[in-house]
């Protein structure tokens, strides 16, 4: 199936499910030192707030890379994902050592969760497939309702500024024959929904979110991707140092593919 024949899909989990067919979610964020960046950061975020013994949440888990992370190191991790090849992905590499609990299923839906059940919740994709505003409020609030009162849930966001940046490195028409509004440079959205840093803080406080934590997860690391993964070891640590140094300064907050925002009741 193609992109053409997907974005006809008038059922938004059919889409979404079609999308992870082409798109391989179990390579994407270890496949080179570019791509780890994101990954990095996330984990590195995650575990300022982790404590021994918490419960962990993985709501869109993809292939399960932060899942497998937190289960190996001895966390309590229970994961749900929507998508068929995702899930096969998943289930290919789940060991009986693991503390894991994999489940089928849709971010606007964790009936199958207790009301204040997890110390860290993740929903680190589901809020750039989800198209309507009421459904990204839906899962946001059910993100909110698993939580416990004093724990966090991580948000992750695909940023529309930088986005065109990024396209522009792969195509160099993409400026005059891009997908985007050429007056005010809203990017269509598909296969993912794109957000500016405000709509990002606009949707979570429209679902009662306080917002203590903002972070360009993997900033210009996707432009720059040949000349970071052609560094040696040494020159590769400090190019994370760099990236710490500037990931949560506000003057780089859109200049990100992928915004981190950490929130709590």
């Amino acid at each position: 199936m193609t992109f053409e024949e997907i974005r006809n899909i008038s059922n938004e989990s059919e889409r979404v499910n079609k999308i992870y067919d082409l798109f391989d979610e179990s390579s994407r964020l270890n496949r080179s030192k570019a791509a780890r960046v994101e990954f990095l950061t996330t984990v590195r975020i995650v575990e300022d707030y982790l404590k021994p013994g918490d419960r962990i949440l993985d709501i869109g888990a993809g292939a399960g890379e932060y899942s497998f992370y937190f289960a190996e190191k001895g966390y309590d991790v229970d994961a749900l994902e929507l998508s068929d090849a995702n899930i096969a992905a998943f289930r290919r590499k789940i060991l009986p050592s693991h503390s894991l609990k994999l489940a089928q299923g849709n971010a606007l839906d964790l009936s199958a969760y207790g009301d204040e059940s997890f110390d860290i919740v993740l929903m680190l994709g589901p809020l750039y497939h989800l198209s309507s505003p009421e459904d990204r409020k839906r899962a946001i609030e059910e993100a909110k309702r698993v939580c416990k009162g004093s724990g966090k849930i991580f948000f992750a966001f695909i940023t529309n500024d930088m986005i065109i940046l990024t396209e522009f490195s792969c195509n160099n028409r993409y400026f005059s024959e891009g997908d985007y509004d050429k007056e005010t440079f809203r990017l269509e959205d598909f296969p993912f929904v794109f957000a500016t840093v405000d709509r990002c803080r606009e949707m979570l406080a429209d679902a009662e979110v306080k917002i203590i934590r903002q972070v360009a997860a993997d900033g210009v690391s996707e432009l720059l991707e040949d000349k970071i993964n052609a560094l040696d070891g040494e020159g590769y640590e400090q190019y994370l140092r760099y990236h710490r140094y500037i990931c949560e300064k506000p003057e780089m907050l859109g200049m990100t593919n992928h915004l981190l925002i950490v929130g709590e009741k």
